[in-house]
């Protein structure tokens, strides 16, 4: 059953991606743009049956501020949202701005369909696993919440983070291997590492994983500084004009 959509993402690569995806099993994807801030108008005037909604940050002010406006203007387009491990504060605000649904960033396209096609029929579209976690969290709230961006940062060395920057950034092994001064079966290696760590098996996975969870903008926002306390690596790669490379891929 095809759905009419739109996709929005912050993250261009994603936006269009996860549209390719949907047209190729069948559906009308009328335009997929980034990022969400400047949305509402483009999906008020196309008046898709849904729209897609992905963000790495659910519960930061404003987040949902386009839903709210799309929402207003169109209250027939259903919007799902596509996001990170939600913490209960981001459940919350994605469907008090009239969200239909809240789908997390690593589901199966078959899972985002579905979702596709409740909110269309007018069903609240969230898994209830997603529903326990949140209550389970107002019930029992962490002392800390978990920074799922910070913990996979951790995982990581420096020069596997910067791999993963140049994956989200569309790179291939060839150029990678060019931009960090690197051997291409060194850049080979390290986006394998990469992949392993972050539990993904395929490049695009890893740079949603990465965009979604804030992974991405943690890794790209520190620059030329070395991540999560770790020398960088030795070797003539370490040198200034490497870590100027990285901090131009950032």
């Amino acid at each position: 059953m095809s759905v009419r959509l739109m996709v929005v993402d912050d993250h261009r690569l994603l936006a269009e991606a996860l549209a390719s995806a949907l047209k190729l099993r069948g559906h009308r994807v009328l335009a997929a743009a980034a990022p969400t801030a400047g949305s509402a108008e483009l999906v008020v005037s196309r008046a898709p049956e849904v729209c897609l909604f992905g963000t790495a940050s659910p519960a930061a002010p404003g987040v949902f501020d386009p839903i709210a406006r799309i929402v207003q203007e169109r209250p027939q387009v259903a919007v799902v949202v596509l996001g990170p491990v939600p913490s209960p504060r981001g459940i919350a605000a994605a469907f008090a701005a009239g969200a239909a649904g809240y789908v997390r960033h690593d589901e199966r396209i078959e899972g985002v369909e579905r979702a596709m096609l409740k909110a269309r029929a007018g069903e609240s579209a969230i898994a209830p696993q997603l529903l326990r976690g949140a209550f389970a969290e107002l019930l029992n709230p962490a002392a800390q919440p978990d920074d799922e961006g910070r913990r996979l940062l951790r995982m990581l060395t420096p020069r596997e983070a910067e791999v993963l920057v140049r994956v989200a950034e569309g790179e291939d092994t060839r150029l990678i291997a060019a931009g960090m001064r690197i051997a291409p079966s060194t850049a080979r290696t390290h986006v394998q590492r990469v992949l392993m760590k972050l539990g993904v098996g395929s490049r695009l996975e890893a740079a949603a994983l990465a965009a979604r969870t804030g992974l991405l903008d943690r890794a790209a926002g520190n620059g030329g500084t070395p991540y999560n306390g770790y020398a960088p690596e030795p070797g003539p790669s370490s040198g200034p004009s490497a870590s100027g490379a990285g901090a131009a891929g950032a």
